[in-house]
């Protein structure tokens, strides 16, 4: 049986304090009430192990307060001052093992909660971090609380800078600034202003976005309760590529600086 040194940490204490109250009281000097010390104590095995040890310390109190003062006058036995101060002690004793106790329980169970969603939170990061589809979750103000690892790559955006938490339009920025956009650099300025107007309004149309390797991406936007957005950014390659003009395959690869090797056996199959 496993030694639970928490739940019996409490009694002990209170025993241990009784037993030295007794000692210098006969043999040193007199000691005065030590009830308020007991109710510091019992507080303390309630926050360290629940209500249980709070209560029973309480009651060794109780019991040592009255063994004290049983001897503590001129004749042994209690008067009415001593019996009130003995209720007293037992009512705030126990009150206080039981506030103390659920306060306690109730922390437990909240630090229970977190762990839990915490778990939830990291297994579902990992589960994003596995699939093809770039995912980014945007706060109220648009910076972006997450960007899984199929985002970071389509865009070859470093952990560093998806990890501080970047605004939206940073993301944009960045992928202008690395060529990740099959667009005229004339075109790029209003290309980002149209993605970041739509983030704002929440507008979930789905729009593809081609990119400079020959990958295309069908971007869409989905509004969060908390006024947050869920960017999505799925592959379509297959499904949009094949559309090209088979007679315009070596253009189209000069174009995508060969990043799409499937590119070739699509437009044969075409033909």
């Amino acid at each position: 049986m496993q030694f639970d040194w928490r739940a019996i940490s409490g009694p002990a204490l209170t025993t241990a304090t009784a037993l030295l109250a007794f000692l210098v009281d006969r043999n040193l000097v007199a000691v005065p009430n030590p009830a308020p010390l007991f109710v510091c104590i019992v507080a303390f095995a309630a926050s360290l192990s629940g209500i249980a040890s709070g209560l029973t310390s309480a009651a060794i109190a109780v019991v040592s307060s009255a063994l004290f003062f049983l001897n503590h006058r001129a004749t042994p036995g209690y008067d009415i001052s001593d019996l009130v101060r003995m209720v007293l002690l037992a009512l705030t004793a126990a009150g206080t093992a039981v506030i103390t106790g659920l306060l306690r329980q109730k922390w437990v169970d909240a630090f229970a909660w977190q762990h839990r969603h915490y778990a939830t939170a990291e297994r579902l990061r990992a589960a994003l971090d596995q699939v093809d589809i770039g995912i980014v979750l945007l706060d109220s103000d648009t910076r972006a609380e997450f960007i899984n690892r199929a985002f970071r790559s389509y865009f070859s955006l470093p952990d560093a800078k998806a990890d501080s938490k970047p605004p939206f339009i940073a993301l944009m920025y960045h992928g202008r600034d690395t060529g990740a956009f099959e667009l005229p650099e004339d075109e790029l300025s209003a290309f980002i202003a149209r993605r970041t107007e739509m983030i704002r309004s929440g507008d979930s149309t789905p729009i593809n976005i081609n990119l400079r390797d020959g990958q295309v991406l069908r971007f869409s936007c989905t509004a969060l309760p908390d006024g947050g957005r869920m960017l999505s950014y799925t592959p379509v390659t297959d499904l949009v590529r094949h559309t090209d003009d088979p007679a315009s395959a070596d253009y189209y690869r000069s174009l995508r600086g060969g990043g799409e090797r499937s590119l070739a056996r699509h437009l044969r199959a075409a033909e």
